[in-house]
């Protein structure tokens, strides 16, 4: 009964972090965030010098490596008896956990640029990475936006 129990708590943990972890923020130029809107932007125009493909990581979710790790631990536990099932469980554990973090690394990198930008006042030069969604290209004239603590750059 009490292995049951554990096994239905530790999917339902699961189910929570992947349903939390489905949920992420955009990186992308073209998507601003609800504490953006309705804010001031200084607008900013120059000229790409350079555009780099980069890989951009997402974000960990502890909760769905906590999932990974009590399964695992369930799942190991059903090897040997007395002190072998305890061993399973810990092996198990660790296993789980680090499957589940090394899923979500590969989940959630998705690709990026890194934009290097020349601003016309002053010749300042910016580099911002941004999710790969629009095409940029060197010589291209952009629009440079920061504010609320975000810098984007987009197309002229």
């Amino acid at each position: 009964m009490n292995r049951r129990l554990l096994q239905l708590g530790g999917i339902a943990l699961l189910t929570a972090g992947l349903t939390t972890g489905c949920a992420s923020t955009s990186d992308s130029g073209q998507v601003y965030s609800k504490d953006q809107m309705r804010q001031a932007h200084v607008v900013e125009f120059g000229q790409v010098l350079a555009v780099k493909n980069v890989l951009m990581e997402g974000n960990r979710n502890e909760l769905l490596t906590m999932g990974g790790t009590a399964l695992g631990g369930l799942a190991g536990s059903n090897i040997g008896k007395g002190s072998g099932a305890v061993a399973g469980a810990i092996v198990g554990a660790i296993a789980g956990g680090l499957a589940a973090q090394s899923a979500q690394q590969s989940l959630n990198t998705k690709p990026a640029l890194e934009i290097t930008v020349k601003l016309d006042n002053g010749g300042k030069m910016l580099s911002i990475v941004q999710e790969a969604d629009v095409p940029f290209s060197q010589g291209q004239r952009v629009r440079v936006l920061s504010g609320g603590g975000t810098t984007r750059v987009s197309p002229l």
